[in-house]
């Protein structure tokens, strides 16, 4: 994928900063996210950085991306988070008829998403699938996973399974599943599902969901955020100081070449 005006490039990821209504239009699209500790465990896992650079759209889900594309570019891209890409899809899907399947989570989780789905969208049809709780799935999992969704034939596939799982997974089968649209969504799930509470309104428009999730879930995200994030903000500097050096070495090439033309 190339850079143009919809991406905007950090550290080797082409972040999508465009609309979603003009969402790319091709067969088996994979849309992934990425996020502050997405990029910090994907700096350490060649595998997973190699899933989101070939995602076929990776939005900036994270305040912390938002901020380093404006301090590493000078432009500035809205944060599309995992949660606004769901509610995108399901509106459209409810306004064409359309199917989307979940993948993943228990199915607790997976029976009330599709109750809320059938009361707030009555119009989407939905299939879910719970797969085994393993690490990586072997060839049959997979194959029971392939044929129920092949058989529903669903315009998106939700994928639910935390990254870099869902990444590394739908990236390695995504021409082998019969969707039009992949998207690892992850928390999205328990958000949807009321299993876990997002944030207010006034955390996720302030730029401080994160603040809002790490004190509804201190003991389980605290490293996210509070180790992550000083991290992340190490590695953005690594990566700012790179490009100054790559400009300085390069510019006084540029001004070689137009004094000679003007000469």
């Amino acid at each position: 994928m190339s850079s143009n005006n919809q991406f905007d490039n950090i550290s080797g990821y082409h972040l999508y900063s465009e609309p979603l209504s003009v969402l790319p239009v091709k067969p088996q699209l994979l849309i992934n996210t990425i996020n502050q500790y997405s990029y910090c465990i994907a700096n350490q896992d060649p595998e997973f950085k190699k899933s989101l650079q070939e995602s076929d759209v990776l939005l900036p889900d994270g305040i912390g991306v938002v901020m380093a594309i404006r301090f590493l570019t000078g432009k500035k891209v809205e944060k599309i988070a995992g949660a606004d890409l769901h509610q995108y899809l399901l509106h459209s899907l409810n306004e064409s008829n359309g199917k989307c399947f979940y993948l993943g989570a228990s199915n607790f989780t997976l029976e009330k998403i599709k109750a809320r789905v059938n009361v707030e969208y009555p119009n989407i049809k939905v299939q879910t699938y719970s797969p085994p709780f393993k690490k990586v799935f072997s060839v049959e999992d997979n194959k029971k996973i392939f044929a129920v969704i092949n058989a529903f034939r669903p315009d998106v596939l939700f994928v639910g399974m935390t990254a870099p799982k869902q990444e590394v997974w739908a990236t390695k089968n995504k021409l082998k599943l019969n969707a039009k649209l992949i998207c690892s969504i992850g928390a999205v799930f328990d958000f949807y599902a009321g299993t876990t509470k997002r944030p207010n309104k006034i955390w996720i428009n302030l730029g401080m969901e994160w603040l809002g999730r790490l004190t509804s879930e201190p003991v389980r995200l605290w490293k996210r955020y509070l180790y992550f994030g000083p991290v992340f903000a190490g590695l953005i500097l690594k990566e700012k100081l790179k490009l100054l050096l790559i400009r300085s070495a390069v510019e006084p090439i540029y001004m070689i070449k137009a004094l000679r033309s003007v000469a």
